[in-house]
């Protein structure tokens, strides 16, 4: 019987692939991502039934609808050990509403403590049984490197999913000095005798450019294949297997509500997504299109506003811009890999336009959409960019109204969802636990400017002496356990590398030797 098998935006894939052989690979050859050829659709009637399940049988249903490679058994065995233990809450992602139409979906209950887990808790457990099926199946005779890069909670997350699994070794890299004191430490006292940590020397996009170039790079992957027998991958947002976790969330979060009587079954809702690379809030279109009442999706940047400013018009342009530093550091991005998806869905999936615009935004640094594709962006997106001072200020206005501590990327969307909303009930992706960013909430419930010196007596903690701080200030003493005892572990990752191609495919080799 034939699955749903997966092709690529580029076009360069010739025969698509099934759905343990997309999530191995990561990315497509020639730099394309992979998605399904079929969306499932699921009728009101079906989301709202997910309701009565517990969170990994919703997941599971979702995934078989997929109709993928692997059987509803090993579906449901998989969701099982992903969506248990490892979270702080039976719910995984509970809602906690603020007013009647502002709904806060928590996606931070993972073991790191950022909404990553609830996809990279995931995507680990389907890649090993991918990777066991295809051995099994002779298609395959190798192990598997994984290569990531972070701004901060990826890393950890990856590292978190990945840690000891057979036949896969994971490495992270991080740009230096551009990650919190909390997330420094949760990467570089990761256990686990299959991982390795790199700061890299640079900024984000620097680590996710490097990454791509070694993927890119076909003499450096064959010789890794023929003289290691491993093969890279990825735990990015470009991986599909991180994205469809996502899309569950935003289906069983509908249905959620509806049981809760906080929505009418079939009534839209509008969500806000504090947006980086583009995937969680791509998640949520897919759940769209596949049914889930979502009338507009908020797209919520910092002052790194290249997707506010290409939605308003269409081009995407980062010839000249400036990569500034904020509060909410996991989306300070200015490539957006999962815009290139997108795309590839609202322009009919034309890939031969998707290859031509990844080209110039390579080349030029910058492309143009054409007027059809445009329409269709802004019909289904609206967008908005905050200044860090108001991302702060959110911060302190969300605890003093609603009692209720957000970290720095959900006051981005926060804020933005009250620009933007209409008459709609609005979801916002709460996407990380306040505990991580301890400094600059800090600074918000204390009126201090996002750049200004913490207080000398302040400035000395650490930042797990600082969150007990915060705690014992605001009353919130609930601390995850991942974070609280940070201080507590060895470090065991200090190397430091350059970004360039050159400088990471030596680090890896390193590794793997």
């Amino acid at each position: 019987m034939e699955h749903n098998c997966y092709i690529d935006t580029r076009g360069n894939v010739k025969t698509p692939l099934s759905f343990t052989e997309a999530l191995v690979k990561g990315l497509a050859q020639g730099g394309g991502l992979f998605v399904p050829q079929n969306l499932p659709s699921f009728g009101l009637d079906e989301i709202i039934a997910l309701a009565d399940l517990p969170y990994a049988q919703r997941a599971a249903k979702v995934y078989q609808a997929f109709d993928t490679d692997l059987d509803d058994e090993t579906i449901e065995r998989l969701m099982e050990a992903t969506y248990g233990a490892a979270f702080d809450t039976e719910d995984i992602c509970p809602v906690t509403s603020l007013d009647e139409k502002t709904h806060v979906l928590e996606l931070w209950h993972g073991p790191t403590s950022a909404f990553k887990d609830m996809a990279l808790q995931c995507l680990p457990n389907f890649f090993s049984e991918s990777a066991r099926k295809l051995r099994e199946e002779g298609v395959i005779d190798h192990t598997f490197l994984i290569l990531v890069a972070t701004s901060g909670d990826t890393g950890k997350a990856a590292l978190e999913g990945f840690k000891d699994k057979d036949g896969i070794q994971i490495a992270v890299m991080y740009p230096d000095g551009g990650v919190s004191d909390i997330q420094y430490k949760q990467m570089a006292t990761q256990e686990g005798s299959n991982v390795n940590v790199w700061a890299v020397s640079g900024n984000f996009d620097d680590c996710q450019t490097g990454a791509k170039n070694v993927f890119d790079d076909d003499a450096f992957n064959e010789a890794l294949m023929n003289e290691q027998k491993v093969a890279l991958s990825s735990a990015n947002s470009i991986n599909w297997g991180r994205l469809l976790p996502q899309v569950v969330y935003y289906i069983s979060t509908y249905a959620q509500l509806v049981k809760e009587g906080k929505v009418n079954a079939g009534d839209p809702i509008d969500v806000c997504v504090p947006t980086g690379n583009f995937g969680n809030i791509l998640a949520a279109w897919y759940a769209k299109q596949m049914g889930t009442p979502i009338d507009m999706l908020f797209c919520a940047s910092n002052e790194n506003k290249v997707l506010t400013d290409f939605i308003a018009s269409g081009t995407y342009d980062i010839a000249d811009r400036a990569f500034v530093l904020t509060p909410s550091p996991s989306m300070d991005i200015l490539v957006s890999s999962n815009v290139e998806r997108q795309l590839f869905e609202l322009s009919g999936r034309k890939s031969e336009l998707i290859a031509e615009w990844m080209r110039e935004l390579k080349e030029d640094k910058t492309f143009t959409v054409d007027d059809e594709t445009r329409e269709k962006l802004q019909s289904e997106f609206k967008a908005d960019s905050v200044d860090s001072e108001t991302c702060l200020r959110t911060i302190k206005e969300t605890f003093d109204r609603y009692d209720y501590l957000i970290d720095p990327h959900t006051a981005v969307a926060m804020k933005v969802a009250n620009n933007l909303r209409g008459e709609n009930p609005v979801v916002i992706a709460s996407t990380a636990h306040w505990a991580k960013f301890g400094d600059n909430v800090y600074r918000a419930l204390h009126d201090l400017a996002p750049e200004e010196a913490l207080p000398e007596e302040v400035a000395s903690l650490s930042g797990c002496e600082l969150n007990e701080l915060i705690a014992r200030e605001t009353n919130k003493t609930h601390i995850p356990r991942g974070l609280a005892e940070l201080d507590e572990k060895p470090i065991r990752f200090t190397g430091v590398i350059e970004g360039s191609k050159r400088a990471i495919e030596a680090a890896v080799e390193d590794f793997v030797d």
